[in-house]
């Protein structure tokens, strides 16, 4: 015998709780029950139940990326692994990326842009940049792109020599912090003429 539903009662949050032949049944996201179609005096048969459970599983994933997404942003792959490792079906995660990317949530190019300003400004040199950058799983394209949109290497070197006594011991801090050498040789040149 097919289950009807009989009740559909908003909850908080964004949640519906559904009731099938006058018995509670389960609380859903109400975006999952909207795209499934439910309604009052609906039969719950498998196709029924089988959309349900489809847009229940892409409802989670959805959920799951935004909060992820709100604490700190991330790259496609970055956040395509964190919803493989939570559990969530390849096509759930699919679906989920897509409207994230479509919406302007999910930009690889935005996040490589921003992370590697923030890194230079506070001191790094571009191996370090595009090292961070790697780790957070930034395509290559992106993270060359926008180490080649920061300030010359030479010149955040510079800044950084500036006013200080060169020494080796600065030298290689700098060198740990990405610089390369040649940067640091032409830096520590200019610091030294100056």
């Amino acid at each position: 015998m097919t289950p009807t539903v009989t009740g559909l009662r908003e909850r908080k949050r964004s949640r519906v709780a559904v009731e099938l032949d006058g018995r509670p049944w389960r609380v859903l996201p109400a975006d999952a029950v909207v795209r499934a179609g439910l309604g009052v005096g609906r039969r719950l048969d498998r196709d029924t139940a089988r959309r349900l459970a489809r847009e229940v599983r892409r409802a989670e994933a959805l959920a799951a990326a935004t909060r992820s997404l709100a604490a700190s942003d991330r790259s496609r792959r970055a956040l395509e692994q964190r919803l493989e490792r939570a559990g969530h079906s390849a096509a759930a995660r699919e679906e989920v990326l897509a409207a994230l990317r479509r919406a302007g949530l999910l930009d690889d190019a935005r996040v490589a842009e921003s992370r590697a300003r923030r890194l230079a400004r506070r001191g790094y040199g571009d191996a370090a940049i595009r090292s961070d950058l790697a780790r957070r799983l930034i395509p290559a394209e992106a993270a060359s792109a926008a180490i080649a949109a920061l300030e010359p290497e030479l010149d955040r070197a510079r800044r950084e020599l500036a006013g200080k006594t060169v020494t080796p011991a600065l030298l290689r801090r700098l060198a740990a912090r990405g610089f390369s050498r040649d940067t640091l040789d032409e830096a520590a040149s200019f610091a030294l003429e100056a």
